[in-house]
This record gives structure tokens, sequence and C-alpha cells, in this order.
């Protein structure tokens, strides 16, 4: 029987091998909580078994960070340390990998009056804007996975005995990004090769529009003419494929700009800067957002969409199946890495250059006519369940049925 330190190691070595697919001579940059020392440490002998010539982490304490959320000068808070955002563009021309740990804690910050949290979101995305360019192009090799924390497994398991939730959570995880299989990174291998076929076809059919229908949801999706799906992985500037996001199951493109109208509802709870917003729905005309309701969250859900004109517009749409194997564990994550693997999503706010053909290579300016969005967040939120039909209108002007009761036709 497999123990849960060779689950652990499994996971790292997923995590550097398929996730950031390190390379002999490559530095990796890992950002993680304090909390995570142990599976760092993991990490960080993975990453030099597979030929690492450094390991940087760029810690971050949660507790700290949230003392000074609610104790520092407000003006304190619209301030990001140049030396960090200066720190990452020179890794990144360097071409070290990116490897982000998520140690989640939902609701964590929703006593941070919502005007700081604000203040401090937008403060980083502007000082991280070169940096971020790296990562939205795959320019460089980047992922993304998540480790538990005793609050977020409060949250995922709330009617589960307390001292059974910890593992209960870790065992949905390695379940969900297929460490428990006999050998994860054949899996992974298979699976990314079943998520391309998909690219493949979506890509090779070039559907014009999509039209969602669901509770709460009549959206019509105009798709720029040179679109490109994506889904599985990455390549970056210097050739080397790479998993963005462990888990993943979905398939994404961008919409046009001011090709989107109707209204889209929620149909899971966001966790957005460790605050909630939940039930909530989006009306838009010509592309542009131009009402939004929230039950839980409203405001949170205004710091998204205020943040600049570019976050009253969507930047990506992603298809996936509502019997995904996150699905199948039949709990919410109350996180975006895990719930948008789970059903189909939409992201407020960035497009990828990579959704469009030769995208990283045009200006901002030739990404706009291509029919890209820009703005400084990118936000998924879940629109996806076992109610959900989406119709795809191709080229000639034919309606072909694309999933049907949340899955493909």
């Amino acid at each position: 029987m497999t123990t849960h330190h060779e689950r652990l190691e499994a996971y790292a070595e997923l995590a550097v091998r398929v996730g950031v697919n390190l390379q002999t001579g490559q530095g990796l940059h890992v950002r993680a909580s304090t909390d995570d020392k142990e599976f760092v440490r993991l990490v960080a002998e993975k990453a030099y078994d597979a030929g690492a010539k450094t390991v940087y982490v760029e810690w971050n304490d949660q507790y700290l960070d949230r003392t000074t959320l609610l104790r520092s000068p407000l003006d304190a808070l619209s301030e990001f340390p140049q030396c960090i955002a200066d720190g990452r563009v020179s890794m990144a021309k360097e071409d070290f990998a990116f490897l982000v740990i998520q140690a989640p804690r939902p609701s964590f910050l929703q006593d941070v009056p919502t005007d700081r949290m604000t203040a401090r979101t937008r403060a980083s995305q502007k000082a991280l804007r070169e940096y971020a360019e790296y990562t939205r192009s795959d320019r460089v090799a980047w992922s993304a996975i998540a480790v538990p924390t005793a609050e977020w497994a409060d949250v995922v398991f709330a009617s589960a005995p307390q001292e059974e939730r910890m593992e209960r959570l870790w065992d949905a995880i390695f379940r969900v990004t297929r460490v428990t299989q006999s050998h994860p990174r054949q899996a992974w291998k298979e699976h990314v090769e079943n998520l391309q076929n998909r690219v493949t076809a979506l890509n090779h059919v070039r559907y014009e529009s999509l039209h969602y229908t669901g509770p709460g949801t009549d959206l019509t999706v105009k798709l720029p003419k040179n679109h490109l799906w994506v889904g599985g992985g990455a390549t970056s500037e210097n050739g080397v494929f790479f998993v963005p996001n462990i888990p993943t199951e979905e398939c994404f493109t961008a919409p046009l700009r001011s090709g989107v109208s109707g209204v889209v509802s929620s149909t899971k709870p966001l966790v957005f800067a460790d605050k909630v917003i939940d039930e909530f729905s989006l009306r838009l005309e010509q592309g542009r957002i131009v009402e939004y309701r929230a039950e839980r969250g409203q405001d949170v859900l205004e710091s998204i969409i205020e943040t600049d004109e570019g976050a009253h517009y969507f930047g990506e749409i992603a298809l996936v199946p509502h019997n995904s194997p996150i699905s199948h564990e039949g709990v919410v994550f109350y996180n975006t890495l895990f719930d948008e693997n789970a059903a189909c999503h939409i992201a407020i706010g960035n497009a990828y250059s990579i959704n469009v053909e030769n995208g990283p290579s045009l200006s901002p300016d030739e990404q706009m006519a291509a029919g890209l969005n820009r703005s400084q967040v990118h936000v998924d939120f879940m629109i996806g369940s076992d109610r959900l039909d989406i119709d795809a209108k191709t080229a000639t002007g034919e309606t072909v049925p694309l999933f049907r009761s949340g899955e493909w036709v």
C-alpha cells in the first residue's frame, strides 16, 4: 500500500517533471506559503534530481499577510516592492521555470475591508505586469498546484469529523491529479494527449460562435476569426512542453472582445483573494459587462470588474465536461484551480495571446485588433453544470450541438 509520503513525493515529481517540465541546467522559481515547508523541500529535491541549477523560493506567510492588510497604512498597500517585480522579470529572462504552490484558505480574509484588499491587489498587478506577460504568453514554463490547509479542509469537508478532514482533502487532491494511479506520469501523458486531440478537432472546425443555455444563462459568444483552442499544456519560447495547471481538464479559447451578449450565471462559489463571491450573474451587451449582481460578495465582484476598462469584458471561455474527475468528487473545492476543472468556465479580464494565430508575436494594439481583450486581471468563474447546453454555429451558418446536459456531444 502506498504511504502518504510516497504520494507526496509523486505529487512533487509531477509538479517538476510534468507541471513545469524542468530541464537540465534550468533554474526554478517557487512561490509558496510558509505552511508548505515539507512539500517545498520535496519539490526542491525533485528539481535537483531533474538537473536544476538552482531552486529559489519566494516565501509568503499568510498570517503575516493578513496582519499587514489589516494594520498597514492604506497608502502603503498601494505600493509593491519593485525589487520583487524586477527579480521575477530577471529570472524570466534567464529562462527560469515558475511554480506556484497554493495554500488556499477560503474566507480567510473575509474581514479585511475590500478597499484595502483592492489597493494591494491592483498595486501588485501593476508592478508585475511585465512578468505576467512572460507567463500569459507562455514564453516561460510555469505551473500551479495546491496543498491543503486546515482552513481549506474545514470548508470542503465541513460535514466530516474534524480529525479526518485534512486526510480526506489530501486523498481528493491525489485522486484528481492522478497521483493514485500506478504510473502517474504516464497517466498524465495519456490525459494530455486526449485533451490535445479534442483541441485539434475544435481547431479543425473553427466555429463562428457558441450559444450557452442553462439556469440563469442565455449567452452568445462570438469567436475571433483566427482563434485557437488550447488544452492539456503549452510550449515555452524555448520549445519545452509544460502543463500550466495541475489538475487540468479544459479546452479553452478567447471570445471576440465585442462579441459577447446575454446573461450568464455562476454555478459554483468563486474565491478571489481569499474572499467568497457566490450566486452571481452578469449581463453583457456588445461584449461589455453592463450589469452584475451577487448574493454574496457584491463588493468583491465590483472590485474585480472595476479594476480597469478591460475588466468589463471577457478574456477566456473554457469547455469542461461535467463528468470530469474533479466533478466526480462531489464537493465544491472553493478554489478555482480545482473548481474550474470541474465545470465550464469563463474569465473576466485579460485574454491569452496564445488563443489567436501568431498572438504572442503581436503587439498589444495588434492583439486588440485581432479581437483579444486586455486587462490587468484574469479571473475565472464557473458556469457549467449537468444542465448546461452549448450549441455551436459554423462559418456556413449551420448550428450543431456541442454540449448537452454538461457533456460533450
